[in-house]
């Protein structure tokens, strides 16, 4: 899908035949799930088509914020049903698929989800793994597990849970109910909502304005946001204070801060 005002191009395709990857703007990279005909349904390959291209984006260094998007219809409707209804526990627990999962929970680099349509049950739990949520006005979230007899696996309980509370959190996993774009904005769960013909412009344009920030403060920024989720209080404060010291052996804290005093725009090396 093409966005106005954006130049796509192919960027190192591979072998992958469940997504499309391209750089669009100047130190972005972005990661599209590309399985219409299911609405994006997270196949086991899918997932880690996703994982791989993510790591890609995350050594690359020209790549400063990745964004992941579906198509207006969906983001991602959910996990691969087919590939699930027969399994034993057994077979679940061999096929160790949150693998995938926790490859994307380490991605370094900023990361934005696009969310147009739907985002249910792993497309809603895709779409909390990352860093950021940008919704289209039709963007639907929900965790409809319960709804075929199991529950949230990759992250819902916790992920839902931390970012709206317990009580929404707790309906919308024991009801399997969906909420609109404009309620998970007001609940905390997503950034901005924006009109759907302009969702992945709006994502690409938040990308933008972090990928102009200093990449290695923007790193341990992220990084101390999250060891929030983990941690008390009193340990997450210790850790932001020693990103905080440590940004001070690098080239872009000197350049900032003397960028500053000279009252002139800085330029970041991302050492």
């Amino acid at each position: 899908m093409a966005t106005a005002g954006f130049r796509f191009h192919r960027y190192n395709m591979a072998d992958y035949t469940c997504i499309k990857t391209s750089s669009p703007a100047d130190r972005i990279g972005v990661v599209q799930i590309d399985r219409p005909a299911v609405l994006n349904a997270l196949s086991l390959q899918t997932m880690k088509e996703i994982a791989t291209a993510l790591e890609a984006f995350d050594n690359d260094e020209s790549i400063r914020c990745i964004v992941l998007h579906g198509n207006r219809k969906a983001f991602a409707a959910g996990a691969d049903i087919t590939e699930m209804a027969d399994a034993t526990a057994v077979e679940m627990l061999s096929r160790d698929q949150f693998t995938r999962w926790d490859r994307i929970r380490k991605i370094k680099k900023p990361l934005i989800a696009a969310v147009s349509g739907f985002a249910l049950g792993g497309g809603c739990e895709l779409a909390m793994i990352c860093d950021m949520i940008v919704a289209g006005d039709t963007a639907k979230f929900g965790q409809p597990e319960i709804k075929i007899g199991v529950m949230p696996g990759a992250g819902g309980t916790q992920r839902l849970t931390r970012a709206i509370g317990k009580a929404r959190a707790m309906e919308m996993v024991l009801t399997g109910s969906m909420i609109s774009a404009q309620e998970a904005y007001e609940a905390g769960l997503v950034n901005r909502v924006v009109p759907e013909a302009v969702y992945l412009e709006e994502a690409i344009s938040l990308a933008t304005q972090v990928a102009s920030m200093p990449p290695v403060s923007a790193r341990l920024a992220k990084e101390s946001v999250l060891k929030s989720f983990d941690t008390t209080i009193e340990t997450g404060l210790e850790f932001e204070r020693k990103n905080f010291y440590l940004l001070f052996a690098t080239d872009d804290a000197r350049e900032g801060m003397t960028a500053f005093k000279e009252k002139r725009k800085p330029t970041w090396s991302g050492k």
